[in-house]
């Protein structure tokens, strides 16, 4: 199991959010977290990926347990993060804000030109701006960017808050379509939505209500179901 997560209980100072998540991510796949707004979809990423403290339960990631690593020890051990609101810095180019993924890298200039090469071939609308301040970008390639910029630091499993958040259908299904194509390269992804979409793209979806897992099941055994509608409330149990 590539990312392992028991019954973890995090939050903001004395509130608390989480009150018992588990979920399970295995190397190759895409799983996807859904639920209503305020149901700890966002906490729970920002605690497996160090940036909030766990205040109990246990994370696993790779076979190593993780108690109180910062977030820049977890990035270097192969958990990529993209946050809710993507994150990038708006004065900063496209090419700078790029250049912030080499800290994540040891294996030299030449390589990450590379990979560099790689991403402005996967999105050429950052290839043909890349000089441009981040903050004159468009709402997908803003995406586009902070999404490159998580692939640069070659991650083992990328987790995504809200990809599709404020971008018209077209530019989320170019998206997904990408996601599909980056696991068959051999990068596993966790991805909180609220777009329900993201169901015929993952294996397996957990869905959160009131800091709980309310349903665990394969994606395609949920789909069109009114099982999703009453986990959303909170009224059915993983």
């Amino acid at each position: 199991m590539l990312l392992s997560v028991r019954d973890i209980k995090s939050g903001y100072g004395r509130a608390l959010v989480l009150r018992g998540v588990s979920l399970d991510v295995e190397e190759g796949e895409i799983v996807s977290v859904l639920g209503p707004n305020g149901a700890g979809k966002s906490t729970t990423l920002r605690t497996i990926s160090g940036l909030l403290p766990l205040q109990g339960g246990e994370i696993h990631f790779a076979g190593k347990r993780w108690r109180s690593e910062l977030p820049e020890a977890r990035a270097l051990a192969g958990l990529g993060h993209v946050p809710e609101g993507r994150g990038i810095l708006g004065s900063l180019t496209v090419e700078e804000n790029l250049g912030l993924a080499r800290s994540l890298r040891k294996d030299g200039a030449a390589a990450f030109a590379k990979d560099l090469d790689t991403i402005y071939g996967l999105f050429p609308a950052l290839r043909d701006r890349p000089r441009i301040r981040a903050s004159s970008l468009s709402g997908g390639q803003q995406q586009m960017l902070t999404l490159g910029r998580a692939l640069l630091g070659r991650p083992r499993l990328l987790i995504i808050d809200e990809l599709s958040f404020g971008l018209a259908p077209i530019i989320v299904t170019e998206l997904f379509a990408l996601i599909r194509d980056l696991r068959e390269q051999g990068t596993t992804f966790l991805l909180v939505e609220q777009n329900a979409s993201v169901l015929d793209l993952s294996d397996r979806t957990y869905v959160l209500a009131r800091g709980r897992v309310t349903l665990a099941a394969r994606s395609s055994e949920i789909v069109g179901s009114d099982r999703l509608v009453r986990s959303y409330m909170g009224g059915e149990a993983a």
